[in-house]
């Protein structure tokens, strides 16, 4: 056959053009039915840069401080997510919508009406607004799909977005997963440390702020209350954002998940309602974080309809809609929240499980930031001292740079004392990893009993400070 064909080339005269190559051909061809075992076939296909730029594919500090590689005694004060059910009342809503037909089907992208009619009958009061449940609410599988499903409405490729450090580590894929630039502003923290600071302390530079701003940027992400610092935004510092937003036309992106978790009568100021604000700011909500139920994956956005529905175009070929039972749970949940005054005491039962913590540091006399929001305590571990031939794993030594000491830190406590927290570099950027070095962040959304455990083996770090 191979013969004929180049007989037929010869004879038309093309053999030198087409004979060579059909041979080369050939010979890949038959390179390419070689066993595989032959072949190296682990990156056939090369992933999109973005995985890289959004450190998605790289061995994160969730991956590290977790039970599959901590002792099974340890007690994860690491990762926020509770060791305690949600109440029963709003379960037995979620199990009468499991027996119902119409909630175990599709929902509206736009999210189940009852749940949009008790989000708008809960925040209406909040906002100063009557909220329109067909153009400015949009319910979404957790808040951070509703935060990814805003970028990719209105970033376009090199669009600047703006967060302060230390940051919640899913901005950064998500903004780079969608074309943007994450574009860095740190909180500081108070440089003379006594003791218990209020995480009031840390705070804005808004030269820097300003110096940040780009012809490129588009959005700034304000988080408050704030994880992990626990800061809640003074009604001042949010002025000045707004003026920032209003003078060079950016979107607001406000996280506010932690709004239910306000402690010591600190007020809670909505960006939102600042005179100006509405047009150009998104609010981001939980009911994870307000009824304990973080697997729920239900969350929603607030804001106009210049933002809510480019959004909705997005959500709707992300996810198409949310998980429709447990969107008529939290429909419950907001619905008879205040007759039961149920944040309030929740907002005193967390206030309970603080106090279990921050009273251990105290014995010790160690330095931590005290929360004015969230369920989070950074505690300053720059004392704790191990041996120097103490056998960290690789990756925990892997990092390469100064800071790696206090991801060490954070590795022999949860070894030696049995409680586990992450550390604050982590929430950073390389080039200020150092502002906040210092710090291991810990959760108290943990039942007393497991609190009061943690508080009691803590006490054996005495023998660790310097």
């Amino acid at each position: 056959m191979l013969s004929t064909v180049v007989s037929r080339l010869h004879f038309i005269g093309l053999s030198r053009l087409v004979y060579r190559p059909f041979l080369t051909t050939t010979r890949t061809m038959t390179q390419a039915n070689k066993p595989a075992s032959t072949q190296d076939r682990s990156n056939l296909i090369p992933f999109s840069s973005r995985l890289k730029e959004g450190r998605a594919l790289a061995q994160d500090v969730w991956s590290i401080f977790n039970v599959a590689n901590l002792p099974a005694e340890c007690i994860n004060l690491g990762q926020g997510y509770m060791n305690f059910p949600p109440p029963q009342w709003v379960t037995e809503a979620a199990e009468e919508a499991l027996k119902a037909v119409a909630p175990n089907h599709y929902s509206h992208p736009r999210g189940r009406i009852r749940l949009r009619q008790a989000i708008k009958g809960f925040y209406d009061s909040l906002f100063h607004r009557n909220l329109n449940v067909e153009s400015e609410i949009l319910v979404t599988s957790g808040a951070n799909e509703g935060q990814y499903s805003v970028f990719t409405a209105f970033l376009e490729q090199g669009d600047e977005v703006i967060m302060f450090e230390p940051f919640f580590d899913q901005y950064l894929p998500s903004v780079t997963f969608n074309g943007g630039k994450p574009v860095y502003v740190p909180l500081h923290p108070p440089r003379n440390g006594q003791g218990r600071d209020s995480s009031n302390d840390w705070t804005i530079d808004f030269n820097e702020l300003r110096r940040a701003i780009t012809p490129r940027a588009k959005i700034i992400i304000v988080n408050t209350p704030h994880n992990p610092v626990g800061k809640v935004f003074r009604k001042d510092e949010l002025e000045a954002i707004a003026a920032l937003a209003e003078e060079f036309n950016l979107m607001v992106m406000s996280d506010e998940v932690y709004d239910c978790l306000v402690f010591d009568g600190k007020e809670h100021v909505r960006i939102a309602n600042l005179p100006g604000m509405w047009d150009r700011t998104v609010t981001v909500g939980s009911a994870g974080k307000a009824f304990a139920a973080t697997g729920w994956r239900v969350g929603w956005l607030i804001g106009p309809p210049s933002i809510i529905q480019p959004t909705l175009a997005a959500t709707t070929r992300i996810v198409f809609c949310t998980n429709s039972p447990l969107q008529e749970a939290a429909a419950a949940g907001l619905e008879q929240a205040r007759e039961r005054k149920f944040f309030e005491n929740q907002r005193d039962e967390y206030a309970e499980r603080r106090a279990i913590l921050t009273d251990a540091f105290d014995q010790l006399g160690m330095k931590y930031t005290l929360p004015e929001g969230s369920y989070f305590v950074l505690l300053d571990i720059s004392n704790v001292q191990f041996p120097d031939d103490y056998p960290f794993p690789q990756s925990v030594l892997g990092r390469g740079r100064d800071f790696r000491y206090f991801k060490m830190a954070c590795w022999f406590i949860a070894l030696e004392v049995g409680v586990s927290s992450i550390p604050v570099s982590e929430f950073y950027c390389e080039e200020h990893a150092n502002i906040g070095e210092a710090y291991g962040r810990f959760a108290f959304c943990k039942d007393v009993e497991t609190l009061k455990k943690a508080a009691e083996r803590l006490q054996g770090l005495k023998k660790y400070l310097k």
